[in-house]
């Protein structure tokens, strides 16, 4: 149980940003005995692995802010921060000191289901909202959402890793502001299209 919420923390926090929860993970599983990657996952805690990951965490971090290129890393994002998803609640849900159960080990393809899922709906909602922030704050919103998310992304994967009791607070929480953001995108492109004619 605890390694699933670990691991649902984690899979979030990548539907945010991608590489924070895999940067993370890889070295903490590197340097501390909180996290013991099975053997299968070892990879993610080279020194290989952790370098692209830097790299790419900067280039995602500074095109997330540059307004209109930010929905276009979106759009390219679609298929990564799932997939690191269902990499990151697979990986440590199958670490062996995450969890006494053995059943999330013996079936790796339920946490990358998992993964990709929760990771799939919370980069959903950051990829309607985006646009809609972009056009009502005539881009300056951009720069500041990016961090604010940057910022959820590692906050919740250092909840998911070291508290992961919390995870449920966290998961709940963050259900509620993609309800409101849909939401409010929803009346925000209402108001654009303006009044429907009278026929």
């Amino acid at each position: 149980m605890i390694a699933a919420l670990t691991g649902a923390g984690l899979s979030a926090a990548a539907g945010l940003n991608a590489y924070i929860p895999f940067l993370l993970v890889a070295l903490v599983a590197r340097f501390t005995d909180v996290i013991t990657l099975p053997q299968s996952y070892a990879w993610i805690e080279s020194w290989w692995a952790i370098g692209i990951g830097a790299v790419l965490l900067l280039a995602e971090v500074v095109l997330d802010k540059v307004p209109a290129v930010d929905s276009v890393n979106d759009a390219v994002q679609t298929f990564i921060r799932p997939s690191m998803g269902g990499l990151v609640f697979a990986a440590t849900s199958a670490a062996s000191d995450l969890d006494h159960s053995t059943w999330m080990a013996d079936h790796p393809f339920v946490g990358v289901i998992l993964g990709i899922l929760v990771s799939g709906l919370v980069h959903t909602g950051k990829m309607a909202a985006r646009p809609a922030i972009n056009a009502g704050t005539l881009g300056f919103g951009a720069p500041v959402v990016s961090t604010v998310e940057d910022g959820a992304s590692v906050g919740i994967s250092l909840v998911a890793v070291f508290l992961p009791v919390l995870v449920v607070v966290v998961l709940v929480a963050l259900a509620w502001l993609l309800v409101w953001l849909w939401l409010r995108v929803r009346r925000w492109r209402r108001r654009r299209r303006g009044p429907a004619l009278p026929s």
